[in-house]
């Protein structure tokens, strides 16, 4: 079989323009909620698209932590290579592929870091091994091996064990 053979119809419903909410921010709430009831796995997930001062593009998956009408917001490690993009050049898309009810939405626009209340209430909502480890990994970084990254992951928990783990500077929310 050649790969130009692989195809899939999507022919679930139509949709136009015409059907489309006037606010777009009504329009991904409405199919964010035939994403949830649908029980796609990972619905959160999305492309994160990024260019560096070049216009050099680089994309990967990060997940959705929170929408309303200012944006799109997610959280990450701010010296990591989608961090350096984003201080280089502002702008970003995201893309959600949800083919399971044969939707995507596509969502351009500025990126902006979120502000350092919102990074701290997220970054306390997590579970304690998610904080230890936005300590412990140097995101995009090369490292010597897993076992360098798990011993240092067991190490600051260690270090960290039985007192409150403040956000690292370096580890917060943007928004698109």
């Amino acid at each position: 079989m050649s790969i130009s053979d692989i195809r899939r119809e999507y022919m679930r419903e139509r949709f136009s323009e015409g059907d489309a909410e006037l606010n777009p921010f009504q329009q991904f709430s409405k199919w964010w909620k035939e994403a949830l009831a649908s029980s796609i796995d990972e619905v959160n997930a999305m492309t994160l698209a990024t260019a560096d001062k070049q216009g050099i593009p680089a994309a990967r998956i990060v997940l959705l932590k929170d929408y309303d009408d200012r944006g799109f917001v997610f959280f990450t490690n701010y010296l990591s290579r989608k961090g350096r993009e984003i201080g280089e050049n502002p702008h970003a898309t995201l893309l959600f592929f949800w083919k399971e009810i044969e939707r995507q939405v596509r969502i351009e626009g500025r990126i902006a870091k979120v502000d350092e209340k919102e990074s701290d209430d997220y970054f306390n909502s997590r579970p304690e091994g998610s904080r230890v480890g936005a300590w412990a990994s140097p995101q995009s970084r090369v490292i010597e091996s897993r076992e360098w990254l798990d011993n240092n992951y067991a190490a600051l928990a260690n270090k960290m064990k039985d007192q409150k783990i403040e956000r690292p500077k370096n580890w917060g929310g943007y928004i698109v």
